[in-house]
């Protein structure tokens, strides 16, 4: 349970930093994913939506019920945080 608060906290500042700590201490990513590939993309382009998949994936039965839901949510904020970045790029004044 330390752990898990832990990890919550650094997903607060970054969810690359809790990605990596993650893939640093436990073996979560490597049960949840398939692919060293998917992985990478995943920490490149949506941490966020693979910080949640890695939480709520069960071995046997995947993501079920609600785990689905916060890998939906995670996956908006992520797109959320793009969209974000591109206005504020661009009500920046030219230079």
């Amino acid at each position: 349970m330390g752990c898990g608060c832990i990890v919550a906290l650094l997903a607060m500042a970054s969810p690359r930093l809790a990605l990596f700590v993650v893939w640093l201490f436990t073996d979560r990513l490597s049960i949840a994913l398939d692919s060293f590939w998917v992985g990478l993309l995943g920490f490149l382009f949506l941490p966020w939506t693979l910080l949640a998949w890695a939480v709520v994936y069960a071995p046997v039965k995947g993501v079920t019920g609600f785990g689905w839901f916060l890998v939906i949510f995670a996956f908006i904020v992520d797109l959320s945080a793009y969209g974000a970045s591109a206005r504020a790029r661009r009500s920046q004044p030219a230079a």
